[in-house]
């Protein structure tokens, strides 16, 4: 019981705190006069009533999290700050279900980018400004933020940065102390988000549409502030701007903060990881433009590369923006981006997936596997990055991969008895457990996620929220194990 106030004194704070996050529509409705300030003080109130009425009962448990209550946390606060971030848009947009209005914040918050509204064009400054925030605050994790302020509230946050945080990035301590460290990382997320923008706003962009869409892209979120979504500006520079700045957001952060601290590019270089992202995405760029060029699918190779090489990158590095119709290319080529968009994004990064560092922890254990038939005796560690990888962390990749196969798996076969063909089915799971936005079918870029009914809605945002925390998070709570004392 102690425990569960604990866990109830931490997600109350959390949502006070959150409610601050209110500030930036409020000063955007403000500034555009969009008729929305009143919403969004209500809505920065409410959220702020929420958090104290759950935080009162509990105000005298302080003390560190357990582990097993640290993901109880990281799960409580994946659900309920999306919830939450519904009011205002209930608010502000006629007609909108609760339904519609949680899978918005959900594909928001984590990074999934995609959408069920319409007319995005003609909504209230202040409403955009908040969904691409949303995209913006999950993009690092609104656990890393809150790391770097509880522990100045009596919370612990060890825990709760290990269950939110991917990869090697659980092993890694880029400082001594984790709230240093989750400070240094939203110090280099915020430097390349402002860059982001000075470099968007540059290519054309208004101040708006500059602002809104670099954070969609430093957190691979792919909100946009247009129905037609990059599409909307037929512009190639801001398309390479966006390129260069997705691939970078594809990268493990520590290893930008250890480059910036450094002053050198060689920790790019050492790591094996953004080689092969990098290496990956940028050779199936060449591919897929040379293939679309022989279907004749464009009338030229460079107009070929050209929107090959943008929508590839969008989906393979999990951010989900958009700037023609990809679903209606030879089959070949979006299967092949909804494949990369699996393994693509770099653990510590803000894409989703099963990550390059497992899909390489799988191909070094499969060559681990066929050099053992012929040398059983032989002793071979494997590397990565010149580190020595321990076989418990074989097996746990092992465990993610099939968990995260069945997962797939099983929420495609829900979508399909609810009546969805085949291809919207899979390729909506797949795109919402890797956070990536569009799929194909009635899910395609030229449509949205509005037309799913509310059951097939509900499956994609569990699927969202799944991807998010990497299924083990979410997964753990409904082990007998989890509850035993």
């Amino acid at each position: 019981m102690k425990r569960a106030f604990t866990v109830a004194h931490a997600l109350g704070l959390m949502l006070m705190v959150f409610s601050l996050a209110y500030l930036m529509p409020i000063l955007a409705s403000w500034v555009y006069d969009d008729k929305t300030l009143m919403d969004f003080l209500l809505a920065m109130a409410w959220t702020f009533c929420i958090g104290l009425l759950m935080w009162m009962p509990a105000r005298h448990h302080k003390g560190e999290l357990s582990i097993r209550h640290g993901y109880l946390l990281v799960v409580a606060v994946w659900a309920a700050m999306p919830a939450v971030a519904t009011l205002p848009l209930l608010m502000v947009i006629n007609g909108l279900s609760f339904t519609d209005a949680y899978f918005e914040t959900m594909s928001g918050l984590t990074t999934t980018g995609g959408t069920v509204l319409t007319g995005l064009e003609s909504l209230p400054p202040a409403i955009n400004i908040w969904r691409h925030e949303l995209n913006w605050l999950g993009g690092m994790g609104i656990i890393v933020l809150a790391v770097a302020i509880l522990p100045l509230l009596g919370i612990g946050g060890r825990q709760l940065f290990k269950a939110e945080t991917p990869g090697p990035m659980k092993a890694t301590a880029l400082t001594p102390r984790i709230t240093e460290t989750a400070r240094n990382l939203w110090m280099v997320y915020l430097g390349i988000t402002i860059a982001c923008i000075l470099s968007l706003k540059a290519a054309g962009m208004n101040w708006l549409d500059a602002i809104c869409h670099a954070f969609a892209t430093m957190s691979l979120g792919g909100f946009s502030t247009y129905d037609a979504n990059v599409g909307h500006f037929d512009s190639p520079v801001i398309e390479a701007v966006l390129i260069v700045f997705m691939l970078i957001a594809a990268m493990n952060f520590a290893t930008h903060f250890i480059a910036w601290r450094g002053k050198s590019l060689t920790p790019y270089l050492r790591d094996s990881e953004a080689i092969a992202t990098v290496g990956v995405t940028l050779a199936s760029c060449l591919g897929i433009a040379a293939y679309l060029y022989g279907q004749s699918t464009y009338p030229s190779f460079w107009t070929a590369l050209r929107h090959a090489s943008f929508n590839l990158v969008s989906v393979a590095t999990d951010c989900g923006f958009s700037s023609v119709d990809f679903n209606r290319w030879p089959i070949f080529a979006p299967i092949w981006m909804l494949f990369l968009s699996c393994v693509v994004a770099s653990s510590g990064s803000t894409g989703g997936g099963i990550k390059m560092v497992r899909t390489i922890v799988l191909f070094k254990q499969a060559g681990r596997e066929l050099h053992k038939l012929t040398h059983p005796a032989a002793i071979n560690p494997m590397k990565i990055g010149g580190a020595v990888i321990a076989n418990n962390v074989v097996f746990s990749v092992l465990g993610f991969i099939f968990l995260y196969f069945m997962s797939v798996a099983t929420l495609t076969f829900v979508l399909l008895i609810s009546g969805l063909d085949l291809v919207s089915a899979f390729s909506a799971v797949i795109a919402c457990i890797n956070n990536a936005g569009p799929g194909l079918g009635v899910v395609g870029p030229a449509s949205n996620y509005g037309v799913l009914s509310d059951f097939q809605t509900w499956v994609c945002t569990v699927a969202m929220l799944i991807g998010r925390l990497e299924i083990f998070t979410v997964l753990v709570l409904f082990t007998p194990q989890f509850w035993k004392r």
